[in-house]
């Protein structure tokens, strides 16, 4: 089990800017039968942990009198520098089931995108109902399984370890494999009205000629 030292935050205590100055997160851990609690945690510490754990493993945090089994609930990154500025730990109790998205891992290669087909992913992530305590870092997706054009893999196709269920109907689409479609450029047609036939033209110019030839004699 991961392991990560926190501290608690007592109320009036520093800022949140303060903490985060101090190279620290301001957090917070809730849920089970425990209220919530405001804590701190080291931003460098967290970042491997979250890295490691995502927020689909038991993250077991310490300093707070008694270990606390959470999962990293919710993480507020900065819009510009994408760090973390606050997290949400949710206290889990044993035998107690959670609601939560496992993210899915693609492995294997698919036959029909081998031979030059695309490759569809539908979903990234599967909502799941578990025991906290038996959670996979990740669901794997057999890519094998897309033979030819026009298969799929549902949700109700995954392998789920015991104790995990689904929490989407069976035949949601997880992946599939689709015909190449070419984009054909489109010409516009020509535009004939602005074309000048050298026939035309030279009969043109010979009418035009002659008329002028014409009005000179009458002016003599």
């Amino acid at each position: 089990m991961i392991t990560l030292p926190v501290e608690k935050r007592a109320d009036g205590g520093p800022k949140a800017a303060a903490v985060r100055r101090a190279g620290s997160i301001p957090a917070v851990v809730y849920g089970g039968k425990r209220s919530a609690t405001s804590i701190t945690v080291n931003e460098r510490v967290f970042e491997k942990v979250l890295k490691e754990a995502g927020e689909s493993t038991i993250v077991s945090l310490t300093g707070l009198g008694e270990e606390v089994p959470t999962l990293i609930h919710d993480v507020d990154l900065d819009p510009v520098t994408h760090t973390p500025r606050h997290v949400d730990f949710y206290a889990i109790t044993k035998g107690e089931k959670v609601e939560i998205a496992l993210p899915l891992d693609f492995v294997g290669e698919s036959p029909a995108v081998a031979e030059g087909a695309n490759l569809v992913k539908v979903m990234h992530e599967l909502e799941v109902e578990a025991d906290p305590m038996k959670l996979p870092h990740d669901i794997k997706v057999d890519l094998s399984k897309l033979a030819a054009i026009g298969d799929q893999i549902h949700a109700k196709d995954l392998a789920l370890p015991d104790g995990v269920t689904l929490n989407v109907d069976g035949d949601e689409v997880v992946a599939l494999v689709q015909e190449v479609v070419e984009e054909k450029e489109e010409v516009a047609p020509a535009d004939l009205s602005s074309i000048e036939v050298e026939g035309e033209k030279k009969e043109g110019e010979a009418a035009a000629e002659g008329e002028a030839a014409g009005e000179a004699k009458v002016a003599e």
